[in-house]
């Protein structure tokens, strides 16, 4: 019996430079998938130092074309894959699948970007990107089913047109922290994991120790990623006046970042929009508590406020709820208490049985058996399928930029 196949379109995986939590999610879902018996392949853009395909836990990967060409290149793979189910992961920007996928389409999607279209391409084509993922696309795909992170983007989508019958929830999930040597740091410490970009505004996580600076004459803020606005933030930090207190490590591996999470005592999500907001499960299982902007969507659910963090309004609310947690330290204590419980609630491996649930009830597929990567046919000397059997995933491209890091199996990085 065949094994039935899936094709993942994605814009980035999480190797790129810009790969994030978005990626993360992706990748995972496709390694249960491979797991439970799919042929699966992942397809999406290149980029310096990565190879054009790879093998990699029982997931093929393809990588052509860049930031633009990629969607092209997917669209070929789309025709051409004799796959039983696509899913098109449309971060703002959908592939189009449905124009020439000969099976289901499943989209992925983690959130909405309207405040995120005009922020990154301007004025005239910023509008353009929001028409087409506003407008365009709920039509396209309007016979479709949907699949996302949080109830917040089910509702986002809703108000754009998709019938609430046709979205499925299917959270994030957690990796168990990496066993670690560290304690709480005795200064006051505040921490980022962040990806640098643009609307991750970790302009306001450096804005509020400048704030906060005169009470707290020893406070810090340590940043965990890398991206493009790097060098904007180091010389916010310098017009602020407190280059002397924000570190920007820049990339680090899994570990790293779990030890600063670890001696940190608050996260800071100034994120403008996330999906779920993995970064704050993570600092959850610390026993840290966050503190985002109520606006941002999904941090409403991966955040229990009042719980496991805090919620602001607007800036001046975000410096406050830090201030207050920095003063309580029995607050602290308890929010961590309660985030530990609560992010052990999350397993990819739950979310995984959900997605491939999921898959087969879209693409009306029976229940795969289970195979090991051996019986797969994958030569883990070299990664590659033995004679052409080992599980596929066909995937192109999503957004994000590389903060976090790897996990052993390979660099993990952060929405």
């Amino acid at each position: 019996m065949c094994r039935p196949r899936v094709l993942l379109v994605n814009w980035r995986d999480t190797g790129h430079p810009e790969g994030g939590g978005s990626e993360r999610y992706v990748e995972r879902m496709a390694e249960g998938l491979a797991k439970s018996g799919y042929r699966v392949e992942i397809q999406c853009a290149e980029y310096p130092s990565a190879g054009a395909g790879e093998w990699r836990d029982g997931v093929r990967y393809r990588r052509r074309g860049n930031k633009f060409g990629v969607y092209p290149h997917a669209l070929r793979a789309i025709r051409k894959a004799r796959a039983d189910l696509v899913v098109d992961v449309q971060n703002g920007m959908p592939f189009f699948a449905k124009l020439v996928a000969g099976c289901p389409v499943l989209v992925l999607v983690h959130h909405v970007h309207h405040e995120q279209w005009i922020s990154a391409l301007g004025e005239t084509l910023g509008r353009i990107g929001w028409w087409i993922e506003s407008t365009l696309a709920p039509w396209l795909f309007r016979k479709c089913r949907y699949v996302t992170v949080s109830d917040v983007t089910k509702d986002e989508l809703v108000t754009l047109g998709v019938d609430r019958s046709r979205i499925a929830v299917v959270p994030n999930g957690m990796d168990a922290p990496p066993r670690r040597g560290v304690t709480r740091s005795k200064e006051p410490t505040l921490v980022a994991v962040s990806r640098l970009v643009p609307h991750k505004r970790i302009e306001h996580a450096i804005d509020v120790v400048a704030k906060l600076a005169p009470r707290w004459p020893t406070l810090r803020l340590e940043v965990v990623g890398q991206g493009p606005w790097h060098e904007v933030l180091r010389e916010h930090a310098v017009k602020r006046g407190v280059a002397d207190r924000v570190r920007l490590h820049g990339w680090v591996d899994e570990q790293g970042k779990h030890e600063v999470l670890a001696r940190s005592w608050v996260h800071l999500c100034p994120s403008v929009k996330e999906g779920w907001g993995i970064v704050n499960m993570e600092a959850a299982a610390h026993g840290v508590p966050s503190v985002a902007y109520r606006s941002a969507g999904g941090v409403t659910e991966s955040i229990v406020e009042g719980e496991t963090g805090l919620l602001a309004d607007d800036f001046d609310d975000f410096a406050a709820q830090v201030d207050s947690l920095l003063r309580d330290r029995g607050r602290r204590a308890a929010m961590g208490t309660a985030g530990v419980a609560w992010a052990d609630k999350f397993s990819w491996e739950r979310s995984a049985d959900q997605f491939e649930s999921l898959v087969r009830d879209v693409a009306g597929l029976p229940a795969p058996r289970p195979r090991t990567l051996a019986a797969q046919g994958v030569d883990h000397a070299v990664g590659q399928p033995a004679r052409g059997r080992a599980v596929e995933v066909l995937a192109a491209g999503a957004h994000g930029h590389r903060a976090g890091a790897a996990d052993g199996r390979r660099a993990e990085r952060h929405a």
